[in-house]
């Protein structure tokens, strides 16, 4: 039924303006609001996501949206000169670097949140803890 459908996600955000300038202005995505008032990230694209407000949004406890790079570590640096602060969580320490990227097993990858508390991803392919 749906094998040849295009299909995009999407999440909640609990302020729209802040969501669009984090993911525009920190992040550097295309943005695009639309008309039923909500945003989508790289319209256009194979990947984009829609953006949406709602009320009583509660942020997602796993990570809604990964970006593949090709170097996690100098993703970091860049992401934290423009005040992104990187998450750490209980029990992984030892298996996070300083900078916050988790090196316990698979690929290389550090977690931070948008504004809303949403968690997303910097996530290396091709390369393995």
């Amino acid at each position: 039924m749906f094998k040849d459908t295009q299909t995009f996600s999407g999440f909640s955000v609990d302020d729209l303006d802040a969501a669009k300038a984090f993911y525009a202005d920190t992040l550097g995505l295309e943005v695009e609001v639309t008309e039923m008032g909500g945003l989508i990230l790289s319209p256009g694209t194979p990947r984009a996501t829609w953006v949406y407000v709602k009320p009583n949004h509660e942020p997602a406890t796993f990570t809604i949206l990964n970006f593949q790079v090709d170097d996690v570590h100098a993703t970091v640096r860049q992401l934290v000169e423009r005040g992104i602060t990187f998450e750490r969580y209980p029990g992984m320490d030892e298996k996070q670097t300083p900078d916050g990227v988790f090196t316990g097993g698979g690929p290389l990858i550090a977690w931070f949140t948008d504004p809303a508390g949403n968690i997303l991803s910097v996530i290396e392919h091709g390369v393995s803890a």
